[in-house]
């Protein structure tokens, strides 16, 4: 999933702002230097993000999942397993950290494991939050996708909403 050279039109993820476009290259003068910028747009907004063509593995983007990736998804979303901390506010700040990092597999992995959780026991208010926000996340990233690997993740993730927010 991992690509370093993006083409106008491609889906990408740019941690925290969420999936986005190349929208296509452009010069931008920073500290007196000429470099050249991914401009990256967002659906439902008028904001672009710029990140360095040079180096855009600094910003954290990747290329956005497809139907491709699905089989690893849905794995992680059934087996995965966090060895979370205890202590709560240990666990806000490693769960905060691991959304913040943009990666779906670990998002999955976090779904998966606190989803196995509430089945056991409700879970606090912040862990709630959490996996209501990592859900959003992940269902943001597949409203473009199609197929039926990809139908059965968006439903999985729907039901696992919809259960836990009456749990």
């Amino acid at each position: 999933m991992k690509q370093t050279a993006f083409q106008t039109g491609d889906r990408v993820v740019l941690p925290p702002y969420g999936v986005g476009r190349i929208r296509g290259t452009c010069q931008r003068s920073v500290a007196g230097e000429t470099h050249a910028y991914y401009q990256v747009e967002f659906p439902m907004t008028t904001s672009l993000a710029y990140v360095p063509v040079s180096a855009p593995q600094t910003t954290g983007i990747r290329t956005a999942l497809t139907a491709v990736d699905m089989p690893l998804l849905w794995q992680s979303l059934q087996t995965g397993r966090l060895n979370l901390p205890q202590q709560w506010s240990a666990r806000h700040r490693y769960v905060s950290d691991l959304m913040s990092g943009g990666d779906a597999q670990a998002l999955a992995v976090l779904i998966g494991e606190l989803h196995a959780r509430n089945q056991r026991r409700a879970l606090p208010d912040l862990d709630r939050q959490a996996f209501r926000r990592a859900i959003r996340l992940l269902q943001q990233e597949l409203e473009e996708l199609k197929g039926p690997q990809v139908l059965q993740v968006t439903e999985w993730l729907t039901a696992a909403a919809t259960e836990h927010a009456v749990s």
